[in-house]
């Protein structure tokens, strides 16, 4: 069994938490965090600690905190040579204190409060700075998920930007819409069958092929048409970027006949 110390109390550390007790290879041994009221409920299932002088061994340290503390939080820990990780999707393996062994271990996914993860369907991306610490990495990654993959810094800097435009500014766009239906009455719940569908259609498509819409049949009187609704400046903008962008990716295709959505 793989003994873990989780540092940190966010949203990825609660999520991480939850999914260590489940599984029946990880052992939480203890939970720090230097203000530990949002801990206390798992009180009775493992040590919380606000103490970093107290840590306790074990096999793996998991540093689950914004990524700006990341590097003084490391620098910090009373103890050498142990296996040290972060949860970064975006900060080297080096911002890790050089007196530990160093390693990466990435969900891939977005988390807030309150809403459940299955952790079996979460992509676990993993890297090591010394090659024998994979395998303890690997184990890990997969006594939690079922699609874990070893990457390298250059690989995760990648994936994590590609996940702010399809979590961060997708997310964005879908507030947009909100304001955009609240303003006229209408109700945005009518546009989640949509959202699902968006979603589900690039499980088998590329995103290029699942395109449709008036930007990509260049259709200008319906393009005019929105744009004359925005009364929003800032939503004025981004239709008009995005309709660009589209524009821009699809020109050599032409003018197709699809379903008009």
């Amino acid at each position: 069994m793989i003994s873990v110390v989780i540092l940190g109390a966010g949203n990825v550390a609660h999520h991480l938490y939850k999914a260590f007790f489940s599984s029946e290879n990880v052992k939480v041994t203890q939970w720090y965090n230097r203000n530990i009221s949002s801990m206390r409920p798992y009180n009775n299932e493992v040590q919380l600690t606000d103490d970093i002088s107290q840590l306790v061994e074990a096999d793996i340290y998991i540093i689950a905190i914004s990524d700006d503390a990341i590097s003084d939080l490391s620098k910090q820990l009373p103890f050498e040579n142990r296996l040290v990780v972060h949860t970064s999707g975006s900060v080297s393996g080096y911002d890790i204190d050089q007196k530990n062994r160093r390693g990466i271990f990435y969900p891939l996914q977005t988390f807030s409060q309150g809403a459940d993860i299955d952790f079996s369907t979460v992509p676990i991306c993993y890297e090591a700075l010394m090659r024998k610490d994979y395998p303890i990495l690997k184990e890990l990654a997969q006594s939690i998920s079922n699609n874990t993959k070893k990457i390298n810094s250059d690989q995760r800097a990648v994936l994590h930007l590609a996940a702010v435009f399809v979590n961060n500014f997708t997310n964005q766009l879908y507030r947009v819409a909100h304001e955009i239906t609240e303003s006229q009455g209408a109700e945005f719940d009518l546009l989640k069958p949509l959202i699902l569908e968006t979603a589900n259609k690039v499980q088998d498509l590329s995103p290029f092929k699942a395109q449709t819409g008036p930007a990509k049949r260049n259709d200008k009187k319906t393009i005019k048409r929105h744009l004359k609704m925005l009364d929003n400046e800032h939503h004025k903008d981004i239709y008009k970027l995005m309709t660009a962008s589209i524009k821009k990716t699809h020109a050599s295709t032409g003018s197709v006949t699809e379903n008009k959505n």
